[in-house]
């Protein structure tokens, strides 16, 4: 059995769009930083779990003095990267988030 395909219109995409167009930008132009927004947000994420979890071990004392270093310099290195990333997206601080609903905020 075959299932019928779905064909959406621009016509539709831009009704769609303008019933909520805070949350929905179809936009190619945006794609790029709709896309970058994700990512950074994502890496964000994973960076400040990374940086809980070294200091939980720092404060755990099982890091040598070391292993330490390395992790102060590349979550630093992260974070310049980061801020590089940010700045060449047009994109702040404030706008790396995904809202999750019912949930609150990612970030």
């Amino acid at each position: 059995m075959n299932k019928p395909s779905v064909v959406i219109t621009v016509k539709e995409l831009e009704e769609v769009k303008n019933a909520n167009p805070e949350k929905i930008n179809i936009d190619p132009k945006n794609v790029e930083k709709g896309l970058a927004k994700l990512v950074l947000t994502l890496v964000e994420l994973i960076r400040k779990l990374l940086e809980k979890q070294a200091i939980k071990r720092v404060d755990g004392g099982s890091l040598s003095d070391e292993e330490i270093e390395k992790i102060g310099e590349t979550l630093m290195n992260l974070e310049k990267k980061m801020k590089e990333l940010k700045e060449i997206f047009g994109l702040k601080d404030e706008e790396l988030n995904i809202n999750l609903g019912p949930l609150g905020d990612l970030l």
